[in-house]
C-alpha cells in the first residue's frame, strides 16, 4: 500500500494469525448441496461424476497452492492440511481459507463440463470454509479419523 494519510485504516484489520508450529486445516463444505445435487440430477447415493469432479478440484488446489501436505474428501466436503511450519501468507487464517475456497470453487465451475458433459451447470456452487488449528500429530490424526467416521 502506498504511504498516505489513509494508511491508518489498516489498523482496523483483525489479526487472524494461526498459532505457530500447529497444523492448519481448511475444511470446505458445499453450501446447500442437497438442492444443488437435485437440480443437477446427481445419481444417488453417490454420483461418481460429482465425486471425480471434487477430486479434480482438490488436486488443482494442491497443485496451485503452497504447503498442502494432504487432502481428504467425502461427499460435498474437503479438508486440506497445511504443513506445521508453513509461513504462507504469514499464517493468516483468512488467506488460507479464501485462497482454498476460491481455487476450489472456480475449479468446480471450470472443470464441470469435463465430468457432466450432458448436464449444463444451472448456477454456480458455493462452498463455506473454516480454518482449524491442531497442535500436534495425534489431534490431527483424530480430526482425520473423525472425518473418516463421518463418511461411514
Amino acid at each position: 500500500m502506498a504511504k498516505s494519510k489513509f494508511e491508518y485504516v489498516r489498523d482496523f484489520e483483525a489479526d487472524d494469525t494461526c498459532l505457530a508450529h500447529c497444523w492448519v486445516v481448511v475444511r470446505l463444505d458445499g453450501r446447500n448441496f442437497h438442492r444443488f445435487s437435485e437440480k443437477h440430477n446427481f445419481a444417488k447415493p453417490n454420483d461418481s461424476r460429482a465425486l471425480h469432479l471434487m477430486t479434480k478440484c482438490a488436486q488443482t488446489v494442491m497443485e496451485e497452492l503452497e504447503d498442502i501436505v494432504i487432502a481428504y474428501g467425502q461427499s460435498d466436503e474437503y479438508s486440506f492440511v497445511f504443513k506445521r511450519k508453513s509461513n504462507w501468507f504469514k499464517r493468516r487464517a483468512s488467506k488460507f481459507m479464501t485462497h482454498v475456497a476460491s481455487q476450489f470453487a472456480s475449479s468446480y465451475v471450470f472443470y464441470w463440463r469435463d465430468y457432466f458433459e450432458d448436464q449444463p451447470l444451472l448456477y454456480p456452487p458455493g462452498f463455506d470454509g473454516r480454518v482449524v488449528v491442531y497442535p500436534n500429530n495425534q489431534t490431527l490424526k483424530d480430526y482425520l479419523s473423525w472425518r473418516q467416521a463421518d463418511c461411514h
